[in-house]
């Protein structure tokens, strides 16, 4: 396997929390630029560019589609060119297609350009949480993970203070100055990830953080990883599908609720979604310190349930302030489960086979991302209102914790009992 890596400069502290600060820096681009940005400039795309909710959604779907083609290839590459050079040249595709989208003056350009973006998206988002199993012992895997996916809720507080200031200071093309910004900072954050990433700590000299806490522990061989990896996979793929599809119908429609189901300002619902992205800072951390400490198992059945609390409060007609609990709740557990899969990953699979198996798990999430607001759409149209789309995202949270609840435990785990 290629590694790529070269000597860097000692540090005062592990080496392990530079790939940290890097993992946050290219998840805050790869995800909050290249993808949660979408939804606060489509409309003003959509009134310069003529665009009708067909196409709006068919510019998100191809973003989806980019994503899941990169999920497919990202696991395989980084292993034979190293997760460093992956992630650098997928910033810089990403950078470069923002800056394209920009200059977009047609439907069919924005949807080629932003394909592009979510082929970059996935191409960086997989290698990076596949990062935390080669720097990280099991029992900081979940901490580690969590603290990168704060990336997301940064850009959400980004974009939302910054993007309706563009707007005030430039008019209806204030989409494309954004785009053209957000395009700078990804080609930026490709020379920062090739400076400050490292595939694996041994290239340093270093031992993985946490590593003493973790002797004695029996890594699963070789043959029985072999013996045991399609069936985690497809049991792990399916637990994230049910997230990827549950999660993505809230985060897409939620604002939609408030406002045109529910009579919310819009100035409003943009002030709740600052503060989303501000909850959310807090749910990578603190639900992954949890799962080091009680086991991901337990720590993805909290999640869900409480997610799936959060569905049925918006979901059911009741007070205004049951919908605000609702949003505190999704809020505070919004990225805790891609950071629990993430140290699942390294768990059940070891650290040179994380992120390939990161990578499948996240197949299953990008299929879920797609289907999940065509379904919503759809059973919204029909029935005139959100409310069912919810009740189904609640069930199938619940069907998630029944299927975390079979989880087999890591045999690292099993060897210390």
């Amino acid at each position: 396997m290629k590694t790529n890596n070269t000597s860097a400069p000692p540090t005062p502290f592990h080496y392990g929390w530079i790939i940290v600060l890097t993992g946050i820096l290219t998840v805050f681009i790869a995800l909050g630029l290249g993808r949660f940005a979408l939804g606060m400039l489509l409309p003003a795309m959509a009134e310069t560019l003529a665009l009708n909710y067909a196409q709006m959604g068919f510019i998100s779907t191809g973003n989806f589609i980019g994503y899941l083609a990169a999920v497919l290839l990202s696991g395989f590459g980084a292993i034979h060119y190293g997760a460093r050079a992956i992630i650098a040249v997928a910033l810089l595709l990403l950078g470069l297609s923002l800056l394209a989208v920009s200059q977009a003056e047609s439907f069919t350009a924005v949807l080629l350009l932003y394909f592009l973006t979510g082929l970059g998206s996935g191409a960086a988002n997989v290698p990076v949480m596949g990062l935390v199993s080669h720097w990280f012992a099991p029992r900081w895997r979940g901490k580690a993970a969590g603290l990168i996916v704060t990336g997301n809720g940064l850009a959400i507080m980004f974009t939302g203070l910054l993007i309706p200031q563009v707007n005030q200071w430039i008019g209806a093309e204030g989409w494309r100055t954004s785009w053209l910004l957000f395009g700078l900072i990804g080609i930026a954050g490709a020379f920062v990830s090739l400076i400050g990433l490292r595939n694996s700590p041994q290239s340093l000299g270093l031992e993985p953080i946490g590593v003493q806490t973790s002797t004695g522990s029996q890594v699963p061989s070789p043959s029985s990883e072999v013996k045991t990896e399609r069936g985690i996979v497809v049991h792990l793929g399916s637990i994230y599908f049910l997230f990827g599809f549950t999660y993505v119908i809230y985060i897409t429609f939620i604002v939609t609720t408030w406002v045109q189901e529910r009579g919310i300002a819009e100035t409003t619902a943009g002030t709740l979604w600052f503060w989303l992205g501000f909850l959310s800072l807090f749910s990578g951390p603190l639900f992954g310190s949890l799962s080091d400490h009680l086991g991901r198992k337990a720590g993805l059945i909290i999640v869900f349930a409480l997610q799936g609390i959060a569905y049925v409060l918006v979901a059911a007609t009741l007070p205004d302030f049951f919908l605000y609990l609702s949003f505190g709740l999704f809020g505070l557990c919004a990225w805790s489960i891609p950071s629990i899969m993430a140290a699942a990953a390294g768990d059940y699979m070891g650290p040179q086979r994380a992120v390939a198996a990161f990578g499948a798990v996240t197949f299953f999430f990008g299929i879920g991302q797609i289907a999940g607001p065509a379904v919503a759409g759809m059973m919204a149209e029909a029935n005139n209102s959100f409310s069912s789309s919810y009740w189904l995202a609640a069930a199938l949270a619940a069907t998630a914790i029944l299927l975390t609840a079979a989880l087999r435990k890591p045999v690292e785990v099993v060897s210390k009992e």
